[in-house]
């Protein structure tokens, strides 16, 4: 079928009240920015539901990327006719008569807003219905739970026939629940605590860490991809690389070795807030999952967290490895995460890393070193990069962070 529209229907977006209209005009810019590249459609986002005109897009590979938009419940592709009744009837046989295999079963459900119309639902329940009984053979009727429904509503600038209904990604509309800094390494969890902190409508910026030249570009250009598979939820994605090098290389030089990933997750944590207060960040987003290794038990939270009194949200905190595996593969990120790249965490890691350090030797430790000099320094040196949706990565729009704030 040749649609012409699709029908977006809201989620808990019906619940936010007062606030509904700023959660909807937040999902509208998200789907424009999901749907870039699509010059010809055009996008309304109403107060009862949202129309996308396709304009001759290709409804299917815009459905594609709408199912991946947080703050959508379902969505519709429909077909749009004049309000002729004629024009009506033969697009409904045509839509039912495409989806139609033997002992299928149909209702019709109308809805009219433009009660000037010569019909009202009934009859136009009526009328659809046994138009469709005569000219598709073998259908049925069945009024509950039937194969096809076929919705027809009738509005003053037409009439809108539909039959299928596609679940969307549900959640809220990212950027209503402000700002996060998600922690991104090249593995498997931090993507899927970025999806799922976007699903609650966090707008995440991605701050990956990387050393060269113990970390290759292949690392830097994976994190970047990975960022790319997190596009489709809200478009553009800016992302912030951290030059970590001297830190790591001091923290080598000058703290005892079980420690080594103490103070460097430290580290990492001191960077991202600062990062986080001169971008608007409310809090930071990171992978972790309580006991998979040293850095993610109790103690070491403890040990770790000190350094900053923003937020740390662990969204895969209480789900095991295969759980976060299989978000990983459902949000496609999981091949690309496994590819054998070095990253941060990874390089000098000691062969037994301490799993319950004390917070007072990790004081003792880290006053070895020139923690502002270092802060200051990579800081310096941090670029942003803005990542747009269907693209490997874009180097246009970025430069260094002094010049981005």
């Amino acid at each position: 079928m040749q649609y012409t529209e699709i029908m977006v229907r809201y989620g808990e977006l019906s619940t936010k009240g007062k606030n509904k209209r700023n959660f909807i005009d937040r999902l509208g810019t998200n789907v424009r920015n999901s749907l870039r590249g699509f010059d010809d459609l055009v996008v309304k986002a109403n107060r009862d539901r949202m129309h996308i005109n396709l304009n001759g897009d290709d409804s299917e590979l815009v459905m594609q990327r709408l199912s991946q938009v947080f703050g959508i419940q379902n969505f519709s592709p429909a077909i749009r006719v004049e309000q002729d009744l004629d024009a009506v009837k033969e697009t409904a046989v045509a839509m039912v008569s495409e989806q139609f295999v033997e002992g299928t079963t149909f209702k019709v459900n109308t809805r009219r807003s433009d009660h000037d119309f010569e019909l009202d639902t009934n009859e136009m329940n009526d009328e659809l219905g046994g138009w469709i009984l005569d000219h598709v053979p073998g259908i049925t009727v069945k009024m509950k739970q039937p194969d096809i429904i076929l919705r027809v509503e009738v509005r003053a600038n037409g009439i809108f026939l539909s039959s299928e209904t596609r679940q969307g990604a549900g959640g809220l509309p990212v950027g209503t629940a402000g700002k996060g800094m998600l922690m991104l390494s090249g593995g498997i969890d931090s993507p899927v605590a970025g999806y799922l902190g976007m699903k609650r409508g966090v707008s995440m910026e991605m701050v990956h860490f990387f050393s060269p030249p113990y970390t290759s570009e292949q690392a830097l250009a994976k994190a970047k991809e990975l960022t790319v598979k997190l596009t489709p939820y809200v478009g553009t994605i800016q992302f912030i690389e951290v030059p970590f090098t001297e830190i790591q290389e001091q923290i080598k030089h000058d703290v005892p070795e079980p420690y080594l990933m103490t103070i460097t997750r430290r580290f990492m944590l001191r960077l991202t807030e600062k990062i986080a207060e001169l971008r608007g960040g409310l809090a930071i987003f990171n992978g972790e999952s309580l006991g998979q290794v040293a850095s993610q038990t109790l103690e070491s939270m403890v040990a770790i967290n000190d350094v900053t009194t923003m937020p740390i949200i662990r969204p895969v905190v209480s789900m095991d490895k295969n759980e976060i595996i299989d978000v990983a593969k459902k949000i496609d990120t999981f091949d690309l995460s496994i590819k054998p790249f070095e990253d941060c965490c990874t390089i000098f890691a000691p062969p037994a890393p301490k799993t319950k350090p004390r917070l007072d030797r990790s004081r003792e430790f880290e006053a070895r070193l020139d923690i502002d000099g270092l802060i200051e320094r990579a800081l310096a040196g941090v670029k942003v990069t803005k990542i747009h949706i269907g693209e490997e990565y874009l180097n246009e729009n970025s430069g260094l962070f002094a010049e981005l704030l």
